[in-house]
């Protein structure tokens, strides 16, 4: 593997941890609103 090649690599695995973040907060907002949503008001 080349230089520029790992650190390509480095920037994908990234901008992965970073987009498993924002789904992960996406899914949790989804679940709020749900949970609120099923509430008698």
């Amino acid at each position: 593997m080349e230089v520029s090649e790992a650190k390509r690599l480095r920037e994908l695995e990234r901008e992965n941890t970073e987009l498993k973040r924002i789904v992960a907060d996406q899914v949790l907002d989804i679940r709020m609103l749900k949970d609120v949503n099923a509430k008698k008001w």
